[in-house]
């Protein structure tokens, strides 16, 4: 498993590269602006509208695919993926018509703040996007047939294609004053990610065939899988689409402000949580159908210590330089100072709940491997309740940081109600193993952040702000890995063994 870890992580980190650098192209040609924040506007609709169907349906998808292929075999579960597929892109046909039909609507309801050439362009934008939801439902269930096949390179590196697509648009779009190429890049950038996955997918075995059973039995299963982590997922969105409209109506360039510390966020989970989820959810879907708890339970602690490992040490280095960080990836072009420091204050308070994110993600995953997609859909709506209570409260006191601390405050709450409900469920875990880890791990974060922030400080003098945070960076990653070292964590040991054979191989 940590072979394979290692693997997604390195490929992930090489995407998500790509990735920041299309936020810092947005934000380097449109900055935090109106027009960036209709673009933005339009990508999040078709998201939320069908992407928590897409979340739930591929989640749902993987333990009954696992189900079917030891029960029923691989014919059968192939039989079950195309199904599927042919049900979801009708159902996807009655939600374009909707969408197109009611877009303005959405774009209000999304965007309260939004008026006059804003709110046009965003409406313009939004009909062009959401023709993508034809293709993001393929790409998800593609995505996850090929996880549970362990070829996990090209749903890791999927990303890379959109984004180049993205950046090719912005610039484009720039360049030639047409600002709707960056809507239709959007949807060519999607139409290339299905046709790649189409293909890897085809050399995996799977071949397309028109089956359609509406009351298939696994269908039915699924559903029921599947609907309470669509609520969950829905859940997700709701707390995304008030962020929005209260962002909208605190300052232009609210919501840009808003995606691009997110962005930053999600660089972390991408990297760190969901490498380690993606590995580590086909594996406890199987102990939990053949009902082995202990090798459940021990999958789910290494993760749970794995993602301390590297999330913990992210969240100190992102409260200490959080300013910084913004502008020296994001500083440059129409990113003014405004801009830098609303975004530096909502990438603070995002970063406080990092490590809820990432515990949320492995715990979830733990109750879905079990099919038991009910508790996490009940504990992320006690979550959102408080997230939208807290919206309204720490933005008045906070502006654009008010949205970000609420969203933190309510994945810690969300996460340690999950950890409550797990123990309820499957029993204790070896708090012993992860409890101490977990300290050793908080306290060598601490120094590390101390002493690169002191040396941040003290390079400042003489140098210019860039070398000097790289520098903190670079030296905070050099003591991290010395003192996780000498504080004998197991898993950490096993992980710097392991790149340690890597390197002497090579």
């Amino acid at each position: 498993m940590k072979k394979a870890v290692l693997l997604i992580m390195i490929l992930t980190i090489f995407s998500k590269f790509i990735g920041f650098f299309r936020d810092i192209t947005l934000s380097y040609f449109y900055g935090a602006s109106g027009v960036s924040d209709a673009y933005l506007i339009s990508l999040t609709i078709p998201t939320v509208i069908f992407g928590f169907v897409a979340t739930g349906i591929s989640t749902g998808y993987i333990p009954m695919y696992s189900r079917i292929e030891e029960k029923e075999g691989e014919r059968q579960s192939k039989a079950y993926t195309n199904n599927l597929l042919n049900i979801l892109l009708v159902f996807a046909t009655v939600v374009v018509i909707l969408g197109l039909i009611f877009t303005e609507i959405l774009v209000r309801l999304f965007a309260s703040g939004f008026t006059g050439d804003i709110l046009d362009l965003a409406v313009t934008f939004t009909r062009i996007s959401i023709v993508g939801i034809y293709f993001t439902m393929t790409i998800r269930i593609l995505s996850a047939y090929l996880n549970m096949k362990k070829y996990y390179v090209v749903p890791t590196l999927i990303g890379l294609p959109l984004n180049i697509v993205l950046i090719i648009s912005i610039i484009l779009s720039d360049r030639y004053d047409f600002v709707l190429m960056l809507a239709i890049g959007n949807v060519v950038a999607i139409i290339v990610q299905f046709l790649i996955l189409i293909y890897f997918a085809h050399r995996k075995g799977f071949r397309y065939q028109f089956i359609f059973k509406l009351k298939d039995e696994h269908i039915k299963n699924m559903v029921f899988l599947a609907i309470p982590v669509i609520i969950g997922s829905s859940v997700n969105q709701i707390n995304k689409l008030v962020d929005r409209t209260l962002a909208s109506q605190i300052s232009i360039g609210g919501i840009s402000a808003l995606n691009y510390a997110n962005t930053l966020n999600l660089f972390v989970q991408g990297v760190f949580v969901v490498s380690i989820s993606t590995v580590m959810y086909p594996l406890i879907s199987k102990m939990a159908s053949k009902g082995n708890m202990d090798g459940l339970k021990k999958a789910l602690g290494q993760s749970i210590t794995g993602i301390n490992l590297l999330v913990i040490p992210a969240t100190v280095g992102s409260l200490f330089f959080a300013e910084p960080i913004v502008a020296l990836l994001f500083g440059r072009g129409a990113f003014d100072e405004q801009a830098i420091t609303m975004t530096a204050a909502a990438f603070f308070f995002y970063s406080i709940g990092m490590i809820g994110y990432g515990l949320r993600e492995v715990l979830s995953r733990a109750f879905y491997s079990m099919q038991d997609t009910r508790t996490p859909m009940i504990n992320a709506a006690l979550a959102m309740i408080l997230n939208i209570i807290l919206n309204f409260i720490l933005s008045k006191y906070l502006g654009i940081g008010g949205l970000a601390l609420a969203t933190s405050i309510a994945a810690i709450f969300g996460t340690v109600l999950l950890y409550y409900s797990l123990r309820k469920k499957i029993g204790p875990l070896d708090m012993k193993n992860i409890s101490l880890p977990f300290l050793k791990i908080s306290l060598a974060s601490l120094i590390m952040g101390g002493t690169a922030k002191l040396l941040y400080e003290f390079l400042l003098s003489f140098a210019g702000l860039n070398l000097s945070l790289i520098s903190a960076i670079v030296f905070a990653a050099v003591i991290y890995f010395v003192l996780v070292s000498f504080m004998k964590i197991k898993d950490a040991d096993e992980l710097i063994a392991g790149l340690r054979r890597k390197i002497l191989k090579r």
